[in-house]
């Protein structure tokens, strides 16, 4: 027992177990002592007004450091105020849990398709230029990238969503992934820089002017950081791009926010040449009804048609070049991903390496064009970690190449015989006799003629049943039995669901619990904003707000503020 020292609307020692008691139940306690209600109180301990966790650990008074002799203050509010007070400390609770979430996803699916793991997911998370172009990296860098660029993914979706506050809290994350990052890596890489534009994006649509030392800071490093990516005056940027000027609207944000920090810093010439260079982009970046018109009537939607018009100066058929190009690339896309995930599939039936990597594909047709069959290839490799010359040693030698074969053996017989568990299960589950779903499933043939077989012949010898059916059938269901050379095990895990099929743990990839531990919600949430996004959709902004802005600084700096003088307040840090 610990006792505690209580003040304010009840004064008094309250003995209590910091082990197992909670804050509601202390809060509980006081309030009954006090003759309030539980809403009607706040408890203050350090400074810190005590929360109902929703966690049993974590709202024990114990993991909230509270002991024997700690001091709690109870202070009385309004039953209304009590009321918002206990929203808001649940909607920042909630947010809290969001924001571990996405994290914890981001670093689950960096981690899977970084270290060249077979993935769980039917795709793969790949780097792009700017040009749209595969880009590698060390195994290292590639993970830690790829949770910022996530990480970078998220916070933009809050920024479209007003969310400025849980914006910074994700890019902040991104921006301490990027840091885990070889310098020389990266230092050609533009989402460095475009996180911090928008972490000084989310300071000023927050007005927060104690941050103002620090976005300072950060725009200094963002406009180096483009400098270095795109090449002096975007000469690098503008040559992938054909000559167009895609990256306009980020460097009039950038001038922009430029702008703002120098006229809170007392510094308003600078900030007006920042500010009049902004608006010029700005006017440049206007749209002109007429070429809007023409693009649209070639069958383009308004909101393409003036992206495209914005990142071609205008000009319409460089416009519509893009929006074509951009067609073209997506249907390429689309091809490429259905492709990869063939190959996915094909990776998952050949199993992973002792180290949980995928068999690489690009090997494994270097081996099948020399000559050699393909599944012994695939084992080799596998066996071996991608690493083709000893797969060759193995391949050429006569015991290591019927090692290999007594290994494909082996795997497929588990398969079969976890196949056919799996059947059994399901069939079991829909009410058919252990006993009689056994033999009908050893007997053999396809999901549907074992289920035709138990539901026409209930009682009957299963194997003669199964001979019968498969004479009398006609052309259309033989399409569905068992291939000449296949067993029937392979024909059942044709036709069952992969949450059916069990997975041999040894080398067929991830664990159940593994699958079971993630959170697929968030995952595909992320992975979907992922997929929508392209090499240039960080340059595709929406100028509206920063227009607004530019005319309200340039007239404060008109109408005097730029007389050499600033208010205490605008200066303050």
């Amino acid at each position: 027992m610990a006792k505690l020292k209580v003040a304010g609307t009840w004064a008094g020692v309250l003995e209590v177990e910091p082990e197992n008691w909670t804050v509601l139940m202390l809060r509980e306690e006081i309030a009954k002592r006090s003759n309030m209600g539980t809403e009607s109180i706040n408890l203050i301990f350090a400074g810190k007004v005590l929360k109902d966790f929703t966690s049993e650990e974590k709202s024990s008074l114990s993991h909230l450091g509270i002991k024997n002799n700690s001091k709690i203050l109870a202070c009385r509010v309004s039953v209304e105020e009590g009321k918002t007070l206990k929203n808001e400390l649940l909607a920042d609770d909630e947010r809290n849990r969001r924001l571990a979430r996405i994290k914890a996803a981001v670093t689950a699916l960096s981690k899977r398709h970084a270290d060249g793991a077979l993935p769980i997911e039917d795709f793969d998370i790949e780097l792009e230029d700017q040009s749209g172009k595969k880009v590698h990296f060390s195994e290292t860098d590639r993970q830690a990238i790829m949770t910022g660029l996530m990480l970078h993914t998220s916070g933009k979706q809050f920024i479209r969503k007003q969310m400025f506050s849980d914006a910074l809290e994700v890019l902040t994350m991104g921006e301490e992934a990027f840091s885990l990052c070889n310098p020389k890596s990266i230092e050609l890489v533009d989402n460095i820089p475009i996180l911090q534009i928008d972490m000084v994006w989310c300071y000023f649509m927050l007005q927060d002017i104690a941050q103002l030392s620090v976005a300072g800071l950060r725009l200094e490093k963002a406009r180096e950081g483009l400098e270095r990516a795109h090449g002096k005056d975007s000469s690098r940027f503008r040559l992938l791009q054909a000559g167009r000027s895609s990256e306009l609207a980020l460097y009039l944000r950038l001038e922009l926010l430029e702008g703002v920090v120098a006229y809170h810093s007392g510094q308003f010439d600078k900030s007006r040449k920042f500010l009049t260079s902004a608006q010029a982009k700005f006017f440049q970046l206007q749209v002109p009804d007429e070429a809007l018109s023409i693009v649209m009537s070639m069958g383009f939607g308004e909101q393409d048609a003036k992206r495209s018009l914005r990142m071609s100066n205008q000009d319409v058929q460089s416009a519509v070049n893009l929006l074509v190009l951009e067609r073209e690339q997506r249907k390429q896309k689309r091809e490429d991903d259905i492709r990869r995930r063939n190959e996915i599939k094909r990776q998952k039936r050949y199993g992973v390496t002792p180290l949980k990597k995928a068999v690489d594909l690009q090997k494994l047709m270097e081996l099948d064009a020399i000559g050699f069959e393909k599944e012994l290839a695939a084992e080799a490799l596998r066996k071996n970690e991608n690493d083709t010359q000893k797969a060759l040693d193995d391949l050429t030698n006569p015991d290591a190449n019927n090692a290999l074969q007594r290994a494909i053996e082996s795997r497929k017989r588990k398969r079969q015989q976890r196949a056919n568990d799996g059947t059994i299960e399901q069939l079991v589950s829909m009410g058919f006799e252990r006993s009689i779903v056994i033999s009908a499933v050893q007997a053999g043939g396809s999901l549907e003629q074992v289920m035709h077989q138990l539901l026409t012949h209930p009682r009957a010898d299963p194997i003669a049943a199964a001979d019968n059916s498969s004479n009398t059938h006609d052309s259309s269901a033989n399409d569905n039995a068992s291939t000449p050379g296949s067993t029937p095990a392979d024909a059942v895990l044709e036709n069952l669901s992969p949450d059916t099929v069990g997975i041999d743990k040894s080398n067929e990839g991830p664990s159940a619990t593994e699958i079971e531990q993630r959170d697929l919600e968030m995952e595909d949430e992320i992975a979907d904003e992922l997929a929508r996004g392209d090499a240039i959709s960080d340059y595709n902004i929406d100028v509206t707000q920063e227009g607004e802005a530019i005319n309200e600084y340039l007239a404060l700096l008109d109408s005097g503020g730029g007389n050499g003088k600033a208010s205490s307040s605008q200066l303050s840090h």
